[in-house]
């Protein structure tokens, strides 16, 4: 299976920029034309899995969502072509010109939970990129995957290109493991999911590896913060939708702004998220706020991926820096903050891929980066950070050309 992933891929590095944009066009059309199908499928997978638990709406396709879906992959098709991408020439003095160019990584492998739309914007981004595609998802979502890669590969063969630019394994662990050790097949895999499936995929993989997933999410309310502001963004980034890694785990308050913390939580209530707040900020909410717990020392550090967070406070600006890079994952933080002085200071000295100020955690999605649709968010410092698109998934490689030179 592996071996024809490779011969598709050669396949693909070979065929035309427009012409990789038409099929995706064609995937696309393919996706709202065949949104019964579609929603068949993830309303079985839906139907075993509890509505209570936090990966169920990470499950659910809507038509709305279907609709996104096709649209996404539309705005991939839109974006220049990633390949073939000279960035970097110089000629040496000898007159041998070196250029840095971009190409196909060639088969990248990802493995991922109960996300249904991993499939197609993971076949959007790589067959863009040149690459094809070894998808493993979960068991939650088996029938909907099974229906998305399905569609993509009748567009494939019907447009005379190699099915197995899309394969789908099975959802069982053994293949993900046989993806993980095909060492020379698979030349890069990403993993997308809780922090348990990333640790196992690292600890497993013989094949190269870029981490992604894990969002423990903080957002510092300052001194300097507005009421306002930080309200709606604090109830923007908790609650538009709790099952995603970019989605508020921690709020730190400055202990100056204690007695302002009724009135930038109150808004959580509506959908009753339960505040787990240490002895501080308990007293502060006390009386004020309904769903309000005792915080005990593993809720700081905790990705909730539920209608839960925990509040800490902090004694001032290095307080709270101190505290998020020691419970942070990488992945987003932010500050709200009218001092320019205290912003810059939390922008720079933050260890995150993405660290905002006065904007919600929930931006950090490639769609919203302007990037199409992205592959994941990388949480680790080497080759990818942040969201992963068409650049980060591209290698290069270096062409010299001259005109006989030899080296002493």
């Amino acid at each position: 299976m592996f071996e024809s992933s490779r011969i598709a891929a050669r396949h693909i590095a070979a065929i035309g920029a427009e012409r990789i944009d038409a099929i995706l066009l064609a995937v696309a059309d393919a996706v709202v034309a065949n949104t019964g199908r579609l929603l068949e499928a993830n309303a079985a997978d839906c139907a075993a899995l509890d509505p209570t638990d936090s990966r169920y709406d990470r499950l659910l396709l809507t038509e709305t969502r279907i609709a996104d879906i096709a649209a996404g992959i539309r705005d991939v098709a839109a974006l220049p072509s990633p390949v073939g991408v000279t960035l970097e020439s110089f000629k040496r003095p000898n007159g041998m010109l070196i250029r840095k160019v971009s190409v196909p990584f060639g088969v990248i492998g990802v493995i991922f939970e109960a996300r249904p739309n991993v499939a197609f914007d993971v076949f959007a981004l790589c067959f863009k990129a040149g690459s094809a595609c070894v998808l493993k998802g979960g068991h939650e979502a088996a029938r909907t995957n099974a229906v998305a890669v399905e569609i993509i590969r009748d567009v494939l063969e019907a447009e005379g290109v190699p099915a197995d630019a899309a394969t789908l394994l099975d959802p069982g662990h053994d293949a993900a493991l046989a993806m993980l050790r095909a060492r020379g097949e698979v030349d890069l895999v990403i993993p997308r999911g809780s922090r348990r499936l990333i640790d196992w995929v690292r600890e497993n993989a013989l094949v190269p590896v870029i981490e992604t997933g894990a969002g423990v999410c903080h957002t510092y309310f300052h001194s300097s913060g507005d009421i306002a502001t930080g309200r709606d963004i604090i109830y923007n980034a908790k609650t538009r939708r709790v099952g995603v890694c970019n989605a508020l785990d921690c709020l730190v308050v400055d202990k100056s702004r204690l007695a302002d913390l009724p009135a930038i939580c109150y808004r959580l209530a509506e959908k009753h998220v339960a505040i787990y707040a240490d002895t501080e900020a308990y007293n502060a909410l006390e009386g004020a706020y309904p769903y309000l717990h005792h915080a005990e020392d593993d809720d700081f550090g905790r990705e909730w991926l539920d209608y839960k967070m925990s509040v800490r406070t902090v004694s001032d600006l290095d307080d709270a820096i101190e505290f998020v890079n020691n419970h942070t994952s990488h992945h987003s933080e932010c500050i709200l903050a009218e001092n320019r002085e205290a912003t810059e200071r939390f922008l720079r000295d933050i260890d995150a891929a993405c660290v905002y100020a006065n904007v919600s955690t929930a931006f950090t999605d490639g769609g919203q980066f302007g990037f199409g649709a992205e592959i994941g968010i990388s949480t680790q410092k080497l080759h990818a950070r942040g969201p992963m698109a068409l650049r980060e998934i591209t290698t290069y490689k270096y062409l010299i050309t001259g005109a006989g030179q030899t080296r002493q």
